[in-house]
């Protein structure tokens, strides 16, 4: 995945790839202090633009915010250094990865005598859940593993040490023969999956769950919603019991790494006719004609990496 000959951008300077290095003691391997983001450059007709980049941007610093964390860079300067990066990679598409992290400084659960650090990584990467998934979907299951409870770890936060959590679903997912995992909360109602909202379609209206079902604030969530209010449909925020998903006529997963996913089945019951859905297949085609170039980019979202911040 990672070529060595990238070019990495680490507190305010551009790095050989082998040279990207952090000490075996800093903060964020001992106690998971990160905060990151991803985000997708895409190849259209007009040239290289960065998919919501000041939304993106405006997530990181909000992630921080929660957990204490002054980041030692502007909004401004994190997006030219995104730019950078993908320009000196000579990248016309990639997904870009950047992570403040604490550094070497002082053991301990105080994070506060170690130093803020930034890092800003981008390299090319396909699909995340597979190529077919996007056209054909995936198959999923409901996960054994709760997601994060509120008041316990904020899930509103994108940080390091919220995946783990992720991580244990994703694990089990894979290990039993599926592509992804869902998590319930600690209501037993339907939160998200491992890295993707989520959305639910029945009789013509579309659902989702809301913040209170400990989600992130997804970008793509929120982008999908605009696209599917504008084309007249139904959008409601709402607690989606377990047995719903069962029942629905489609579901589909939404998230930078996903971008938009459908699902085909949940615990082996077929979602509709256990394939990509019609309403579905319309946002999704909605979404990837604006990325690309081919429509009109009507909610200003694209970047144009040639343009100045």
């Amino acid at each position: 995945m990672f070529e060595k000959k990238l070019k990495v951008w680490m507190n305010g300077k551009l790095v050989d790839f082998e040279d990207a290095k952090v000490s075996v003691l800093c903060h964020t391997l001992h106690y998971g202090t990160s905060f990151f983001e991803g985000i997708r450059c895409y190849k259209t007709k007009k040239g290289s633009a960065i998919f919501r980049l000041k939304e993106h941007t405006d997530r990181l610093f909000d992630s921080a915010k929660i957990y204490r964390t002054e980041i030692p860079f502007t909004r401004e300067e994190i997006n030219n250094a995104i730019v950078e990066t993908i320009k000196v990679n000579k990248l016309e598409s990639c997904y870009i990865r950047p992570l403040v992290y604490r550094g070497l400084g002082a053991l301990g659960v105080n994070p506060f005598n170690s130093p803020v650090e930034v890092m800003i990584a981008v390299w090319e990467w396909g699909a995340y859940l597979g190529e077919e998934a996007i056209t054909k979907g995936v198959d999923v299951k409901i996960s054994t593993w709760t997601k994060i409870a509120p008041n316990t770890l904020p899930a509103m936060a994108k940080a390091g040490a919220n995946y783990m959590n992720s991580q244990l679903a994703k694990m089990e997912a894979i290990i039993d023969g599926y592509e992804e995992g869902i998590l319930l909360n600690s209501m037993g109602f339907v939160a998200e999956g491992s890295g993707e909202n989520l959305f639910l379609i029945k009789d013509g209206k579309i659902y989702t769950t809301p913040y209170s079902s400990s989600i992130l604030p997804g970008i793509t969530r929120n982008s999908v919603i605009k696209i599917a209010e504008d084309f007249g449909y139904e959008v409601i925020e709402t607690q989606i019991p377990r047995e719903w998903l069962y029942i629905a006529d489609e579901l589909f997963f939404t998230g930078t790494a996903a971008e938009v996913t459908p699902i085909k089945s949940v615990d082996r019951i077929p979602i509709g006719k256990g394939e990509r859905g019609e309403i579905t297949e319309k946002i999704q085609s909605e979404l990837f004609a604006i990325l690309k170039g081919e429509k009109e980019d009507r909610y200003n979202w694209l970047f144009y990496i040639e343009n100045k911040i």
